[in-house]
């Protein structure tokens, strides 16, 4: 849906999301970097481009072009009280229109702000903008291992609902590993309402 992704920022009472764009590659590169360790556990193997900020730069444009074209959205997470350092990133994947009007859900914080609700509060600011007239989705998928059950019990919080298990669903960690399947509808959209032509 052209046009359709040209929000530049979202801001919360504790942050600012701010829309992919080449400028903050550092920023990126140095989220991975800090990172790395504490993620590798619950995302799939990065490649070494990832802590190269030229790499950022060239994945931030295309993440950018994307956002434009409609078929994803990617937002990175900053303080609002003070300059400091990127400290997360929300995603949303795969969007597919027509009948299906979904996207998937990815998301990362700096290990160093876990535990202060600062995810909640950037998901609840995405996901209220993913299910709104600018982005106008039916739902939202978020696929988690059972392992992570900070990931799991947030996004119950949320209003995310279990569906099921995949089984070894994605190589992670040295192993093919299931994940407990969620996902989260529109709030308000009618069960026989169709979607936008």
């Amino acid at each position: 849906m052209p046009g359709v992704n040209d929000a530049t920022q979202l801001t919360t009472e504790r942050l600012v999301l701010r829309a992919s764009d080449p400028s903050f590659a550092a920023a990126v590169a140095d989220f991975y970097v800090r990172n790395a360790v504490q993620h590798a556990r619950w995302n799939p193997p990065l490649g070494d481009e990832v802590y190269s900020a030229a790499a950022q730069a060239e994945r931030l444009a295309e993440a950018a072009q994307a956002a434009r074209h409609g078929s994803e959205i990617a937002w990175w997470l900053f303080a609002r009280t003070r300059r400091g350092p990127l400290i997360g990133r929300i995603h949303f994947s795969q969007i597919t229109r027509r009948a299906f009007q979904n996207a998937m859900l990815g998301y990362a914080l700096d290990h160093q702000h876990e535990g202060r609700g600062l995810m909640r509060e950037a998901l609840q600011a995405a996901l209220e903008d993913a299910f709104g007239p600018r982005v106008g989705l039916h739902r939202v998928q978020a696929n988690v291992r059972p392992e992570n059950t900070r990931s799991l019990a947030l996004l119950e919080r949320l209003g995310f609902e279990r569906e099921g298990l995949a089984r070894e669903y994605l190589f992670i960690d040295g192993a093919w590993r299931d994940h407990v399947l969620t996902a989260l509808r529109h709030p308000s959209w009618p069960s026989d309402a169709a979607p936008p032509a």
